[in-house]
């Protein structure tokens, strides 16, 4: 019967203990040995330090393998500590099972040293700041328009649905579908917002830190018409909430409701469901169970003439 392989024990030797003055002896990661090789050692309970941790390992083994190590320690210095080096199995000769370095280990709370993390390269693009600061309840339309990207798939291809919403009424003033996801996908959007509302001077146009909302191409358009761009914070999806409610109540409603065979099926369940659905027959809790067109009609009947 083949023998299976057997592990051997790689030991980094750090020297003396600050406060015990023991032995402290840092196990690093197994290497597999060839099989016919000494059996492997019993495992010992009770152990607590790192001293014992190492003598649990071979009840013959001699106190002198401390000193081989630390002569080794004394002959290499830190680097063995510092770049990862190890003792090598045959000046140690102690063998191990499979699995019992990380059980003696874990037993004995040693873990091994993490690498360095890199930090996150921070957005550099330069931004608008948040004006809406997760306060989207607004008395009038065309006070703040929020709005956001959100794609889908079909047999032939993703398909990408750009929608300008707006936060009283939650009428969607403006919206624009593409096959790719790019700065023109949002601006046709924000166009056709511009052109459908007269009073678009002043309104506040919120998004998240896309790169199609930071273009130069979205963000000239706003100004261009006086509105006011405005961001969030990056990778916070509350600072956008209502966008992505909308977007979650159309991923329930129409998207995941049957599997598209091309992007023009998709596209025209899209556009049924933005002008014909959600503006004139979709009843909001928010808006007293009424559509979003019934909804602003009343508040500018209600709104007094200047």
């Amino acid at each position: 019967m083949r023998a299976r392989p057997t592990l051997v024990l790689r030991a980094c030797w750090l020297g003396a203990g600050q406060d015990t003055g023991q032995p402290e002896v840092a196990f690093c990661a197994p290497a597999t040995i060839a099989p016919g090789r000494d059996a492997a050692v019993p495992l010992w309970a009770g152990f607590t330090g790192p001293e014992r941790v190492a003598r649990a390992w071979l009840g013959r083994w001699p106190a002198d393998h401390f000193d081989e190590a630390e002569h080794y320690q004394q002959q290499n210095g830190d680097q063995h500590y510092d770049r990862g080096g190890r003792l090598a199995p045959e000046d140690l000769g102690i063998t191990v099972g499979h699995g019992a370095v990380e059980m003696l280990m874990r037993r004995a709370a040693i873990k091994g040293l993490p690498g360095s993390r890199r930090p996150r390269p921070k957005h550099q693009t330069p931004t608008a700041g948040d004006l809406v600061h997760r306060q989207f309840t607004r008395p009038l339309p065309d006070q703040l328009w929020v709005t956001d990207i959100t794609e889908h798939p079909t047999r032939e291809g993703k398909l990408y649905c750009a929608v300008v919403l707006d936060a009283c009424t939650r009428r969607v003033v403006g919206w624009s579908i593409d096959a790719s996801q790019t700065a023109a996908l949002v601006t046709s959007a924000l166009d056709m917002a511009i052109r459908n509302r007269a009073a678009a001077l002043g309104v506040v146009i919120h998004s998240d830190h896309g790169v199609q909302f930071t273009s130069w191409a979205f963000t000239d358009r706003a100004r261009a018409s006086g509105l006011l761009p405005s961001m969030g914070s990056i990778g916070d999806c509350y600072d956008n909430a209502m966008i992505e409610s909308f977007w979650s109540r159309v991923q329930v409603e129409l998207l995941n409701q049957q599997r598209w065979r091309t992007r023009i099926e998709l596209a025209n369940a899209l556009f049924e469901y933005l002008e014909i659905f959600h503006n004139r027959r979709r009843r909001h809790s928010a808006l007293g169970m009424l559509t979003p067109i019934e909804y602003e009609l009343r508040v500018s009947a209600a709104e007094p003439v200047a």
